[in-house]
């Protein structure tokens, strides 16, 4: 399946950031700045493309005029970005033939559940959970049930510190409390004296050459649970 989205918004570090945040979810991103750069992006991939993602105010022109060209020439999903509250832009916009919108402020998680959900209506997009993880040159294979460091060699693990790390990549960024964590890799809550997982996390940590007294991979949230900091992107090759 083509992931190649071109997405068009006049501020660069809105473009820098959905750039780096689709392409860890494994989207080829092509970016444009305005109606021009735009339009030069869509003649050249628009037989690749899977989706153009409109942001309605443009230095130049606007995203309406923009998706009136794209529709004319393809129909590949659109979806407005837009800053207005005001209804009848989200009708004009669709009734010209774009797929959905979004308001303004909107976070790069939010964008990338409708993009998945325009993908599954269509049929183009798999369901099919991701086989490899990577994060700190490391590299978390789902199928083969492995880690592999940056110089290719296994990372010996225990069938639960492996459960463990594969829950933590699959939430990237989220705090997760105890009480999940030990359902995930033991499918029973902790009592309050259970310190099981609080070793299993220092012995993951020395495992991925985590500091434990100041950890940068798997942090301590006091009072919470904990978070997996790492940058983690994801691939099925």
């Amino acid at each position: 399946m083509t992931r190649k989205i071109l997405i068009v918004d006049d501020d660069q570090k809105t473009r820098t950031l959905l750039k780096a945040y689709l392409e860890k979810n494994q989207y080829e991103v092509r970016l444009a700045h305005n109606g021009e750069s735009f339009l030069a992006e869509f003649q050249r991939y628009v037989d690749e493309l899977s989706m153009v993602i409109l942001d309605v105010m443009l230095p130049d022109t606007d995203g309406f005029a923009l998706c009136k060209i794209v529709r004319q020439r393809s129909n590949i999903p659109i979806i407005m970005l837009t800053a207005s509250s005001d209804e009848t832009d989200r009708v004009v916009g669709l009734e010209l033939g774009a797929d959905d919108y979004i308001g303004k402020p909107y976070s790069p998680r939010e964008l990338l559940a409708r993009i998945k959900a325009i993908h599954r209506r269509m049929g183009t997009e798999s369901n099919a959970p991701p086989r490899f993880y990577r994060f700190n040159g490391f590299t978390l294979d789902a199928v083969e049930r492995t880690v592999v460091n940056a110089e290719s060699e296994i990372v010996p693990l225990t069938g639960l510190d492996f459960q463990l790390l594969k829950y933590f990549v699959e939430h990237p960024g989220d705090i997760l409390d105890r009480g999940i964590l030990c359902e995930e890799t033991r499918g029973r809550d902790s009592g309050p004296l259970d310190r099981s997982l609080d070793v299993q996390i220092s012995r993951l940590r020395l495992r991925l050459n985590d500091d434990g007294k100041q950890p940068f991979i798997i942090k301590t949230v006091r009072g919470a649970g904990y978070v997996f900091s790492a940058d983690v992107s994801v691939s099925n090759v």
